[in-house]
């Protein structure tokens, strides 16, 4: 991992030191909602019927009596963001897990309460697994105004879904993927995982052309997280699993990368690829949203904040009439700056004008910028930049030793106390 010393002297040299790096217990008297024009929306189902050993994010299982809690205090989770927004044009609705479909006829009535008391005006992304598709479910899921699918298969080997301990088999694999793909979904992606214990490039190219070949319009591919070599990991036993060296990510990257563009597909993100006219999915890169559910987290104007992991810990807050939030961190103008450069660069196209404009023409990052254009990171065509594959890989490894990091010590902390007092990233 990289020093302390050097993180913190990094984030000084860019941000300056008036940021304090610190989530602290939320104070409710202190909770604001800036009202916006339009804002995003998170919804965090964290119930799963197998809790996969490498997962790092707030899940429990499945239990009825719980789920049906849960869905009433989701309910009035919403009325109290929007005593605090108003009706609010909401961009894009996020719903993510756990598995989400778990709760397949209570996110009818989820989305009934959003459509009731702000806009909806974007799309309806939602992810899922093998085990949870079906046709009954997918209809429902049309019949809810969900457009965006996205299915977590992993891979189409048997080998390494019983290495990550999925609950599926290949053959379900396959089937799920047929379903999703005949229900006509505005976005259908599919997940893998490549850089897993024992496996090869071959490995992965198989999984990526036997979904191709079945008619996928998206695929995220990403590595076995560093979630897995981490806090988080340990918390799981999986202390024996190791980080895989630079050489043999890239190696892997590259492949993925080469393969994907000579099979038509355009890069869309670090770890997303797209073919044809199809909507893109994405679950992570709007600017401002509201995060609803534990484990949620809502990030506005100068403020973010995190959800407790409890679920009954979040239950319980939403009975007694609270928000259930635990943590708080404030932003400062010039953190929130890096904050929209880091979503630019994930999506690895952006316009230098917008950048100069964001940033007042600040000397650090254009210096910083140009050093990196002429070691090869990035192209620029008149306004348009664009990251090399160099440059791709490279914000991978960023984002894993890096943002992963920080991402990693709030989850921890998060998982270990409900209402933790501090954390320091």
């Amino acid at each position: 991992m990289i020093s302390k010393f050097i993180t913190e002297n990094i984030r000084k040299y860019l941000v300056g030191s008036g940021q304090d790096f610190t989530f602290r217990r939320a104070d409710p008297e202190s909770i604001k909602f800036t009202r916006l024009a339009e804002v995003g929306l998170y919804v965090h189902i964290p119930f799963c019927k197998s809790l996969c050993p490498y997962c790092p994010y707030c899940r429990i299982p499945y239990d009825k009596k719980l789920a049906s809690e849960y869905l009433e205090a989701l309910l009035k989770e919403i009325d109290l963001c929007k005593a605090k927004v108003g009706k609010v044009e909401i961009s894009s609705i996020y719903i993510g897990g756990g598995t989400p479909t778990n709760l397949i006829d209570e996110l009818g009535t989820v989305l009934k309460k959003i459509r009731e008391v702000f806009f909806i005006t974007g799309n309806i992304g939602i992810e899922t697994s093998p085990y949870d598709v079906d046709e009954k479910v997918v209809k429902k899921l049309k019949d809810y105004g969900i457009n965006l699918l996205s299915l977590g298969v992993q891979s189409f080997q048997d080998r390494f879904l019983k290495m990550l301990g999925r609950n599926y088999s290949s053959y379900d694999a396959y089937k799920a993927v047929e379903t999703a793909i005949s229900a006509n979904f505005d976005s259908f992606n599919i997940d893998f995982m490549f850089d897993l214990p024992g496996q090869t490039v071959n490995d992965l190219l198989f999984d990526l052309k036997e979904a191709i070949a079945r008619g996928a319009t998206q695929l995220t591919v990403y590595p076995l997280f560093t979630f897995s070599y981490s806090l988080a990991g340990e918390r799981q036993s999986l202390k024996r699993v190791k980080m895989p060296g630079i050489l043999r990510r890239k190696s892997f990257f590259y492949a993925i990368y080469d393969f994907l563009l000579r099979e038509g597909f355009e890069r869309v993100s670090v770890w997303g690829f797209k073919k044809g006219p199809s909507k893109r999915f994405s679950s992570v890169t709007r600017n401002y949203y509201i995060g609803l559910g534990a484990g949620a987290g809502s990030r506005l104007p100068n403020v973010f904040y995190f959800n407790t992991f409890s679920v009954r810990e979040y239950l319980k807050a939403l009975r007694e009439g609270s928000f259930p939030i635990a943590l708080k961190m404030d932003i400062s103008e010039s953190l929130s700056r890096y904050y929209w450069f880091y979503w630019q660069v994930y999506n690895t196209y952006f316009s230098f004008e917008e950048l100069k404009e964001v940033f007042n023409r600040d000397r650090r990052i254009l210096k910083i910028f140009r050093i990196l254009e002429i070691k090869g990171f990035f192209t620029r065509a008149g306004d348009n930049i664009s990251l090399t594959k160099k440059g791709t890989f490279w914000v991978h490894l960023i984002q894993n030793y890096f943002i992963l990091n920080y991402i990693d010590k709030v989850w921890s902390k998060c998982l270990e106390k409900a209402w933790p007092e501090e954390v320091k990233i």
